[in-house]
């Protein structure tokens, strides 16, 4: 879906928050799309990490939890968005505004 946009290039994929870590260390994206329900080390901590390696980059929590608590630590760490794993047609919608300085919440989780 991001590949399809023009100006986004997807520079690395990581299958557990150590190596997201890791990735984010050597290639320094602008931009980082992070599963909250990552193995070895949780999707939370390995932003944190993240963003002090990265400060520039702009992080956006994937995740099917909708919970006020989940999604207030999640912007409170710096995150630039938080979109629903159900809400995923949003991500481009998404990926444009952040990109643009806004802050990015899923409609659904607006709504709850």
């Amino acid at each position: 879906m991001l590949e399809a946009k023009t100006e986004c290039v997807v520079v690395g994929e990581a299958t557990d928050g150590l190596q997201a870590v890791e990735q984010a260390k050597e290639l320094q994206p602008d931009l980082i799309l992070l599963d909250l329900s990552l193995p070895k080390l949780n999707g939370m901590e390995a932003g944190r990490r993240i963003l002090k390696l990265c400060p520039h980059a702009k992080i956006v929590f994937l995740s099917q939890d909708s919970s006020r608590d989940i999604v207030e630590g999640a912007l409170r760490l710096g995150a630039a968005g938080y979109l629903l794993k159900s809400d995923a047609t949003e991500l481009p919608r998404a990926v444009d505004a952040i990109l643009q300085g806004e802050v990015f919440i899923s409609r659904r989780v607006k709504e709850s």
